[in-house]
């Protein structure tokens, strides 16, 4: 395994411009109530953006501007598809790739936390259905029979704020700048694309606001040591 170098921590914020919902658990569900809810924190109840679901939109949307999403082929079975694992690419690079072969993966160079709301005493909650959502009814019409199926998704309102925080792991012999040109990349699409469910619906835009990035190398470790043994 090669030395680690540094590591960059990209903090910042991210703005909804229109309401999002990424799906948590159905259990609390009330009669009259939305048929699909948002993940929530279980210390507060607020609403937040899964690490996972950040990493993986950013990681899709590159392999989509790449080509590279992979594609398998099953006897009788649709094509399937999948993120890459080819760790050459720019998505396995800095996302990583598992692979058949061990000796061919790639772990993951960026870390993405989870991206907790910095703003609930905004007006965008003040009057929400529910606790810092909204309720918004989507209606399904089936084409043959023309019948209705309405569904209502809980959202977080547009206006709401997320904090952005992510770590690049930079190792030895790394093309630093190609990595983070990857992740600027995949912050500038997803502005032009969506976070959640209900994208093509108008859900999920976003937009990531002063992003800031610290460089915290290894002789930066050492000192902050020699702080604490002191």
């Amino acid at each position: 395994m090669p030395r680690i170098e540094k590591k960059i921590l990209v903090t910042g914020k991210l703005t909804l411009i229109t309401g999002m919902h990424i799906g948590g658990t159905n259990s609390a569900m009330n009669i009259g109530g939305p048929d699909k809810f948002v993940v929530r924190q279980s210390k507060d109840g607020y609403p937040y953006i899964p690490g996972s679901s950040l990493k993986g939109k950013m990681r899709s949307l590159i392999e989509l501007l790449d080509g590279t999403i992979k594609a398998t082929e099953r006897p009788g079975r649709p094509i399937s598809y999948g993120p890459t694992d080819d760790s050459s690419t720019r998505a396995g690079k800095l996302f990583g790739t598992v692979h058949k072969d061990e000796s061919k993966q790639h772990p993951s160079q960026i870390i993405v936390r989870d991206s907790i709301l910095l703003n609930p005493d905004a007006p965008c909650f003040k009057n929400t259905d529910l606790p810092l959502t909204e309720a918004k009814t989507e209606v399904a019409i089936d084409r043959i029979t023309s019948k209705a199926n309405p569904r209502t998704f809980e959202r977080v309102p547009s206006g709401a704020e997320f904090k952005i925080n992510m770590v690049i792991n930079i190792f030895e012999g790394d093309k630093e700048a190609e990595l983070l040109s990857t992740l600027k990349t995949a912050v500038k699409l997803l502005e032009d694309d969506y976070i959640g469910g209900q994208g093509s619906r108008g859900y999920g835009q976003v937009k990531f606001e002063d992003l800031n990035f610290a460089y915290h190398t290894s002789a930066w470790y050492k000192s902050e040591v020699e702080k604490i043994d002191k």
